[in-house]
């Protein structure tokens, strides 16, 4: 048997040095990351954003996923645990509510040489090493550009709209406006702050709640639409252009016909080695995501990783 957990390694620059936080838990005498198990009906993303503020009272938006690290349990069951890097602001810090508790006595913010030191387990290097290797190279502070599958939308076959010009107003199944619901979540992990979707209404009823949810502004651009990608793909990668270029986090909703336009223009900001990783995410599921982490300090943005997600319920 597994045991899911997620955390994060929370850091900040103090006078342009690198500082990670470390929790030291009284109960057992150790320095840790924060982190805590995922619970019934919870994705590892939403665990490890509501661990990070339960446990340092911090709240957080996730960034580039550092590690996953798998150890036994003394009962031999396995424990995986998932590790992002995330990037705690002036703003976050001041409004920290963190009060010591019997599960975290304190929050200590350190170097990570000083880190090292500190760590109980072994374990707890890799997503630290993780950590420094891509500050050391520049690329630890990034943005989410979230490029979202609509939510599963009523078949072709059953819908009555009759024409096929009409395609643009087929509404979403039953089990999609679930799976819109369920999203809001997983993405607001991420922390993207507009939402850019195809006019269309099975992809604009797909972000509408995440958006009034978190009182975002939600932009359409027909150039995401199936028909508007099909008659001029080169100004759907404009419109991704002008996202990578611009610095804000984001979330692209648009169609499968169109992802295959969306992410060769992605990748074509990426190392050869994640290309086609990204490119493959054309197979996206109804309400599935590849969240790509995009550099935002260099002068040209420059793809440094990238992950799928869904919300628990999956569609075909």
């Amino acid at each position: 048997m597994s045991v899911v957990a997620a955390g994060a390694i929370l850091w900040r620059l103090e006078k342009g040095q690198l500082k990670v936080a470390l929790i030291h838990r009284a109960r057992y005498d150790d320095w840790s990351w924060p982190k805590g198990k995922v619970d019934k009906g919870e994705t590892v993303t939403e665990a490890a954003v509501r661990e990070i503020r339960e446990e340092t009272g911090l709240k957080v938006a996730l960034g580039v996923h550092l590690a996953e690290i798998h150890y036994p349990l003394s009962n031999g069951d396995d424990k995986e645990v998932h590790y992002w890097a995330a990037k705690v602001t002036d703003k976050a810090l001041a409004a920290s509510n963190f009060k010591p508790s019997e599960e975290v006595e304190k929050v200590d913010w350190k170097t990570p040489q000083q880190a090292r030191k500190l760590l109980s387990y072994e374990f707890d290097y890799q997503p630290l090493n993780e950590l420094e290797a891509l500050f050391d190279a520049g690329l630890l502070d990034t943005k989410p550009v979230i490029i979202l599958r609509h939510a599963k939308a009523m078949p072709r076959a059953d819908w009555k709209g009759g024409k096929v010009l009409d395609d643009g107003k087929r509404p979403l199944h039953d089990f999609g406006k679930q799976q819109a619901k369920a999203l809001i979540k997983p993405l607001a992990a991420f922390g993207p702050k507009l939402v850019i979707t195809s006019p269309w209404k099975r992809c604009r009823d797909t972000v509408a709640p995440f958006a009034e949810k978190r009182k975002l502004k939600l932009v359409e651009r027909h150039q995401l639409s199936e028909l508007g990608n099909a008659k001029r793909p080169t100004r759907t990668s404009d419109v991704l252009d002008d996202i990578l270029l611009d610095n804000m986090a984001v979330v692209v909703c648009s169609h499968r016909p169109s992802l295959p336009t969306i992410l060769r223009t992605i990748a074509g900001y990426a190392p050869l080695a994640l290309r086609g990783e990204i490119t493959a995410a054309s197979s996206l599921r109804p309400g599935q995501m590849l969240v790509v982490h995009v550099n935002r300090t260099g002068k040209k943005p420059r793809v440094v990783a990238c992950e799928l997600h869904e919300s628990i319920l999956v569609g075909d």
